[in-house]
């Protein structure tokens, strides 16, 4: 069936705001961001992996603002997505949740600590289209933790 004019031109417009959507977010971290986090243990060699401030509610209070400061242009303020560019970070971990071996989860969330971890330092760049900026520069690996925390707390 041929398509319309309209429907042709909405095709159009569809893929345009899907592909330019990403790169509307901000290639650079923004370096104004502040996050103290000195009245957190400190991370030393030591310290175990995946987050080690998971359930914490002093992390979790710092980890809220940093997020706002930091993500919620992109993933919505408090984490709460409503069509932002970025995407729902409250939908992590759910594969994890259903895994029933308690084992096996724990290793689940551990990778996806790592995942998280990498993603904020790193960003992510497709194709050379910046869909997140690094953040490495702006966000100690304490802040990016108290982050995840925070989103921890905000699952459903």
């Amino acid at each position: 069936m041929p398509l319309t004019a309209t429907k042709r031109l909405r095709r159009l417009l569809a893929t345009l705001a899907l592909a330019t959507g990403p790169a509307l977010a901000n290639e650079v971290a923004d370096p104004n961001v502040v996050v103290d986090t000195s009245a957190l243990a400190p991370l030393t060699a030591s310290t175990p992996a995946g987050n080690p401030y998971r359930g914490q509610a002093r992390a979790i209070e710092i980890g809220r603002n940093a997020f706002n400061q930091a993500c919620a242009r992109c993933h919505g303020v408090d984490a709460v997505n409503k069509g932002q560019v970025g995407p729902d970070l409250l939908r992590m971990d759910r594969a994890c949740s259903r895994i029933a071996d308690p084992s096996i989860r724990e290793l689940c969330v551990l990778d996806n600590d790592d995942f998280f971890l990498k993603s904020v330092q790193d960003g992510k760049i497709r194709v050379g289209v910046v869909h997140m900026p690094a953040w490495k520069e702006v966000l100690s690996p304490a802040a990016i933790w108290t982050i995840r925390s925070f989103l921890e707390s905000r699952r459903p």
